[in-house]
């Protein structure tokens, strides 16, 4: 989520001055809540919830809709795919088309369940993959055949 139109402050600000902090959300459509002790926490009202959650939605149907029935519409994918996502440029062409396919099937899927988790997972594992072809060192350090066999993994509760 961007936190870019969110406006920031302390945790402890909601806590010791609610209200004046809560009516900082007539101003921005976010609250950031900056923690120390664990993650940050964004605060924001129900109906922006909502609203977030139908855009998000829509943009997935359409997307899925237009990947599965417009001809053509997988080759304008993967022309526009390299503006949303630079990285892309170093994965190997089938596995350009392989991400398409694996990231509008995902966010189908995500939508149905109204969890995006799964989305950020992809994207973000795509993009690994991306960074590994993009170090030609650790590509052929990953993907050169590795014929000895050292046997099972010692028990990590066992090693000195």
């Amino acid at each position: 989520m961007s936190t870019d139109d969110a406006a920031a402050v302390n945790f402890s600000e909601l806590v010791n001055k609610n209200k004046q902090t809560l009516d900082r959300l007539r101003e921005a459509p976010r609250l950031l809540l900056h923690r120390r002790d664990g993650e940050d926490l964004v605060l924001t009202t129900v109906t922006r919830a909502e609203q977030d959650r139908t855009v998000v939605s829509a943009a997935t149907r359409m997307l899925a809709a237009i990947a599965r029935h417009e001809p053509g519409s997988m080759e304008l994918l993967l022309d526009i795919l390299p503006d949303a996502f630079p990285w892309i440029r170093f994965l190997p062409d089938p596995d350009v088309h392989a991400f398409a396919v694996e990231l509008v099937d995902t966010m189908r899927a995500a939508d149905s369940v109204g969890n995006t988790a799964s989305v950020a997972q992809t994207l973000i594992a795509w993009q690994h993959t991306a960074e590994v072809h993009s170090d030609p060192e650790l590509l052929a350090a990953l993907t050169r055949d590795h014929d000895a066999d050292y046997g099972p993994a010692p028990d990590p509760g066992h090693v000195a």
